[in-house]
């Protein structure tokens, strides 16, 4: 059914695709209502705190540019200049707090988590990312620009609250008197209504003045200090690169059990049961239980040789390095207890990793097919669409599989989304069981 339209609310839709709305928008709506309101006093208390920060930070960019140049010829100097240019990091983070005060929408942070990285590490990434230089800009703004603006405002509104409250200072005072105009004391309380007219006219203006403002400056925030979709296109190559790293590394520990176990654990047994057979060939011939308990301490280190073995085969086979997926996936399928048909057609060899990935997916499926689908055949189907390998394993047992019940399955799903990959399962009461795995050929 189509979805009905619907008026606009502006209690709930005044600030979507305009940043600024929530101020400008309470001004456009009711503007006498306006001026009853909290948000003049919260337009001022941003206008007046923005004031004071940007004095602030103009202080300090001073001190930082004026230290910086002058040490640079010592070094200290760069290490000044380089946290000057920075300085609007921590600046757009009290921003985006500060901002809420005036605006409900809350801006994205555009710079990615960095913790746990060296100081160093930390300067590197910041000064090579467009938002740290956007937000040096509007730091330089809030110490220039708005610091100016502020202080124009806060003098015409501490002026408009001078006069408002004339006529209490001149009760308050007499019999001595107050001068407005010069030339003119006033000593009456009446005498100063004027004034207290003028001043109820410049705090209205003050309010209008100050949403005015605020709003320009949530409009400016928005635009330097909100992440923009080339802050998030890094991060996710960030986290694709990060990816990678984690797969490297993981092939790199697996190789180097893999040569551990082969080059170490592995000789050792086989020259225990060399050891053995030799002493049970010297006790042949005679009548000792000795030779017995020999024999079958040989038998026992054969058969940790052979799991020992099967365990090496199992973390990566010698056959899939040396012939590639479609050989090792015909290898496993041999071995297997329920007949198994395997149609892999590869164009060319696929990444190690993608290779390593499927290889996976087809034992821990052939293992759960095995142990709990009771099926009689199944089919490994494998096939190279686009910039992806795309594996079909089926077999017709009774069904049931859950994902989130086996922890195999649940495991294979995350080592998948490691690489961008993805499972997807199939596995009605009473089947057939298909799982479909998908990995990109890039990953």
């Amino acid at each position: 059914m189509p979805e009905t339209a619907r008026p606009p609310d502006p209690a709930t839709d005044e600030h979507r695709g305009d940043p600024s709305v929530a101020v400008w928008a309470a001004l456009r709506r009711r503007p006498l209502r306006f001026l009853v309101s909290w948000w003049p006093w919260r337009c001022w208390a941003f206008l007046l705190s923005g004031t004071l920060l940007g004095f602030a930070l103009l202080l300090t960019l001073a001190a930082l540019l004026f230290l910086g140049l002058g040490l640079s010829v010592l070094g200290i100097g760069v290490l000044l200049l380089a946290t000057a240019a920075v300085i609007g990091v921590p600046v757009g983070a009290v921003e985006r707090r500060r901002l809420r005060w005036v605006d409900p929408t809350p801006l994205p942070d555009p710079h990615g988590s960095l913790s746990g990285v060296s100081a160093a590490a930390w300067f590197r990434t910041r000064l090579r990312e467009r938002a740290t230089w956007r937000e040096l800009g509007y730091a330089v703004s809030l110490a220039t620009v708005v610091t100016a603006v502020g202080v124009g405002f806060v003098a015409l509104l501490g002026l408009s609250v001078l006069l408002t409250v004339v006529p209490v200072i001149v009760w308050a005072i007499a019999p001595d008197t107050v001068m407005l105009v010069p030339g003119e004391p006033i000593s009456d309380p009446v005498q100063a209504l004027p004034g207290s007219v003028a001043g109820l006219l410049g705090l209205t203006v003050c309010a209008y003045a100050g949403g005015l403002l605020v709003g320009a400056q949530v409009r400016a925030a928005w635009f330097l200090l909100s992440a923009r979709d080339e802050d998030l296109r890094s991060r996710v190559i960030e986290l694709t690169r990060s990816r990678a790293r984690l797969v490297d590394a993981f092939e790199a520990e697996r190789r180097r059990i893999e040569r551990d176990l082969h080059d170490g654990a592995q000789q050792q047994l086989v020259a225990l049961t060399m050891t053995l057979g030799l002493a049970e060939l010297e006790l042949r011939g005679h009548d000792s239980p000795t030779a017995e308990l020999i024999s079958r301490a040989r038998g026992e280190a054969r058969l940790a040789l052979d799991q020992l073995r099967d365990l090496v085969r199992g973390i990566h086979p010698q056959v899939l390095t040396d012939h590639g997926l479609t050989a090792a996936v015909a290898e496993v399928a041999l071995r297997n207890p329920i007949p198994v048909t395997v149609d892999i057609e590869l164009p060319h060899r696929l990444p190690t990793a993608v290779e390593s990935m499927a290889y996976f997916s087809v034992t821990e499926a052939l293992t759960n097919a095995s142990k709990h689908s009771g099926a009689s055949r199944i089919s490994v189907v494998g096939r190279v669409d686009g910039d992806r390998f795309t594996l079909l394993i089926t077999d017709d047992g009774r069904g049931g599989a859950d994902p989130v019940a086996g922890a195999g399955l649940r495991g294979l799903a995350d080592r998948l989304a490691i690489q961008r990959g993805r499972l997807i399962v199939s596995s009605p009461m009473g089947g057939p069981t298909q799982l479909r795995v998908e990995v990109p050929c890039s990953a």
